[in-house]
């Protein structure tokens, strides 16, 4: 399999440092890592999908897609050549060649650009799917999860969370259509169905951890640091503290003991998605 590494979509929020730990001006910059991979007899295979084409081209017409609060709060930069499908089409593929996305969660920023690839099947845990089609009572699930970004879609194939031994967590293997070096592995906290995505390449397992954690110093250190934004943010966010921070401190523990066999990224740190893209990961 070969993986590639898209950034598609960026925010940057006033704080500059506070959030990416690097900025020298007012206004940080946070990236939406999702992956690309051309499977042998699968076709291809989305990990995440960024913001869409719909998200660019209609970003204040209701229904909102996103919403004002978040735009304003995440200073979120809305280009098409950005979006999974352009970059894919300049990777010399189509839509159609898509047949597969899998999700970590259907955030807003994770989910933009599931309409643009109509023939995927979407894989994700079903208590994801369950909590943003449901009722969504709480403030932050009516920001979160918007029913404009994936109410056209019905190509769902919904998992439950019990699944095979994977380095300590359950695994959801046997995706349908998918070939078994693709898993889901469940990482609640962030919300109730929030997954990881492990893939099996040649010599390791990579992890994407989507929002299990967000910055670069919350892995691969015995003591986690994190910038006071992004700290702030994922506390707004979680809607288990205890889930979250237990399994945050397994995947920490793993990314160390483990550093040969499992490499771990998450969604939003750009020195990670840089040194990922060099093909030099931390």
């Amino acid at each position: 399999m070969r993986i590639h590494h898209l950034n598609c979509g960026t925010d940057c929020p006033v704080g500059g440092a506070l959030f990416d730990g690097r900025s020298k001006g007012p206004l940080g910059e946070l990236v939406c890592h999702c992956l690309l991979i051309e499977t042998d007899g699968h076709g291809l295979v989305l990990v995440d999908t960024g913001y869409g084409l719909k998200d660019v081209a209609h970003p204040h017409e209701p229904p909102a897609r996103i919403t004002r609060f978040m735009r304003s709060l995440l200073n979120i930069r809305l280009h098409e050549s950005d979006t999974a499908i352009r970059q894919i089409e300049a990777l010399g593929f189509s839509a159609s060649d898509v047949r597969h996305i899998v999700l970590t969660h259907l955030d807003f920023d994770h989910a933009g650009g599931l309409e643009d690839f109509p023939e995927a099947k979407v894989h994700l845990l079903a208590a994801e799917f369950d909590a943003a089609t449901g009722p969504r009572a709480s403030l932050v699930a009516r920001n979160r999860y918007r029913p404009a970004q994936f109410d056209g879609i019905t190509q769902w194939r919904r998992y439950g969370a019990i699944g095979e031994p994977w380095f300590g967590f359950d695994a959801v293997r046997e995706l349908e259509g998918l070939p078994p070096e693709i898993l889901l592995v469940p990482l609640p906290g962030h919300t109730w169905g929030h997954a990881g995505v492990a893939i099996k390449t040649s010599d390791h397992w990579l992890l994407h951890a989507g929002d299990a954690y967000f910055y670069r110093g919350e892995m691969r250190e015995a003591k986690r640091r994190c910038t006071p934004g992004l700290r702030a943010y994922q506390v707004m966010m979680e809607v288990s503290r205890e889930q979250r921070l237990a399994n945050q401190a397994k995947l920490r523990a793993l990314s160390i003991d483990k550093a040969d066999e499992l490499k771990v990224l998450c969604a939003h740190d750009p020195v990670e998605f840089e040194r990922w893209r060099a093909g030099a990961p931390l």
